[in-house]
């Protein structure tokens, strides 16, 4: 089965690490507070998120230090992007705001004793020595800690690691990956990003006064039971990784019935983990489980966002089902669920979500029984260029936000055979990770 797991975990290595130092925008920088919108600032999204680019040698860079391109790069992408220079503060009712202090980005220059041939085939999830490549604060410390913190592992071959982290209230998949695109154009050379950052934050905060007009299963209070979270188990959490290629797809597709062979990708990946995931964790059959979907909604506010708006602007509707309906049912049954509630992100469902935050006091999502999945495949990590060429592996170093294990994230990704695809990363309890394999074997089998 092509849905495998990392084998280079047991690899060991020894990484160097220099002092951190700050990364302060290259020339002075607005002295202001600038308030996150209602969206962002919300419980949920009141964590560090840790990305991890991997790059070969390449010949034509022999004279370049990455650790200095990439150093003075982030500099300069600071001057347009200087909130990121800055802290969060916590105002009254808990709002957030960015302090633009302009202290700057934390920055970590390091060697690594290791070759990315040790590696093996497995450039994903999870990735040997992670906490040696990079330092990810507690979820619980994110006012007055650096909004980004970067590291730069030199590798023994002429490669190099680039992994960081952000904080999440500060922007999203798409905001990132605007931020990345400015940050390797200064590597190479530009003097202004091809998209200029747009901050108005204003216009996802909630109404005067605010009126809840949606259905938000995804913020329900939902009372625990004994095998409500995954947390019970957490210390003896396993993080795999799966990939899926055009013949797993294939094989999926051909589960779903014709009136939902227009179904995406998205949908039947989402629908397969969803469900292998609910029988792996033994759910009671009458038990509610629910499956939220991060939708983007730039586009579905009219007017839309302005181009080069990179807060959150995110939503994540919930479906919700019995483990038994989930699991007795064909699979057409999930496939139709994903599918449907991905339609109900309207400009009002926007404004809701933020109304309804600000009314619950920036309430956390329903963790009980619950699991996220997030699409970062047209973000394209891996083409993100700093001089070295596309990366081995772009994307999200693991899956799971903050403590919250239960997210899954959709990566694009070729495998050791140069066949196109996507990893997806899941955190599971160890004996629950066993069934969690033989239900995919059983579905891809099929």
């Amino acid at each position: 089965m092509a849905a495998s797991s990392s084998s280079s975990s047991s690899l060991k290595f020894t990484v160097r690490r220099c002092q951190p130092q700050l990364v302060p925008p290259a020339i002075p920088t607005p002295q202001e507070v600038k308030p996150l919108s209602d969206i962002d600032d919300q419980d949920g999204l009141r964590f560090h998120i840790p990305f991890i680019q991997i790059y070969g040698k390449r010949a034509s860079m022999a004279e370049k230090d990455p650790v200095q391109v990439i150093r003075q790069a982030l500099s300069q992408t600071l001057v347009f992007y200087y909130p990121f220079a800055g802290r969060l503060t916590e105002g009254p009712h808990r709002k957030l705001m960015v302090d633009c202090t302009g202290e700057g980005a934390m920055f970590i220059e390091a060697d690594a004793d290791v070759t990315l041939d040790q590696f093996g085939d497995s450039l994903q999830p999870p990735f040997p020595c992670f906490h040696e490549l990079l330092y990810v604060p507690a979820p619980q410390q994110i006012t007055d800690t650096p909004l980004l913190i970067v590291q730069v592992t030199r590798l023994r071959c002429g490669g190099f690691i680039l992994a960081f982290c952000f904080n999440h209230t500060m922007c999203d998949g798409a905001g990132l990956s605007q931020f990345m695109r400015t940050w390797t154009e200064m590597a190479r050379c530009a003097t202004k990003p091809s998209i200029p950052p747009v901050w108005c934050r204003e216009l996802l905060m909630a109404r005067h006064p605010p009126r809840i007009t949606c259905n938000h299963r995804e913020y329900e209070h939902v009372p625990d039971t004994v095998n409500g979270a995954v947390t019970s188990n957490q210390h003896d959490m396993v993080l795999r990784s799966f990939f899926f290629g055009p013949s797993q797809i294939a094989t999926i597709r051909g589960l779903v019935p014709p009136h939902l062979q227009h179904c995406t990708t998205f949908d039947l990946i989402t629908a397969c983990f969803w469900r292998c995931r609910t029988k792996a964790l033994q759910i009671e059959a009458d038990e509610d489980v629910r499956m939220m979907v991060i939708v983007n909604a730039r586009a579905r506010l009219n007017p839309p966002l302005p181009v080069g708006y990179y807060g959150n602007a995110i939503a994540y509707p919930a479906t919700v089902t019995t483990a038994g309906k989930l699991c007795e049912n064909p699979f057409g049954y999930a496939v139709n669920l994903i599918n449907k509630v991905k339609g109900e992100v309207t400009e009002e469902y926007v404004h809701s979500v933020a109304d309804l935050l600000v009314s619950k006091g920036r309430c956390s999502f329903t963790a009980v029984r619950s699991f996220i999945v997030s699409d970062l495949r047209r973000f394209s990590f891996r083409e993100i260029d700093f001089g070295w060429g596309k990366a081995l592996y772009g994307g999200i170093a693991k899956a799971g936000a903050g403590a919250f294990p239960a997210v899954i994230y959709l990566t694009s990704h070729e495998n050791a055979n140069g066949e196109e695809g996507v990893v997806i990363p899941i955190w599971l309890p160890a004996e629950a990770m066993e069934r969690f394999e033989h239900e995919l074997c059983d579905m891809l089998r099929n």
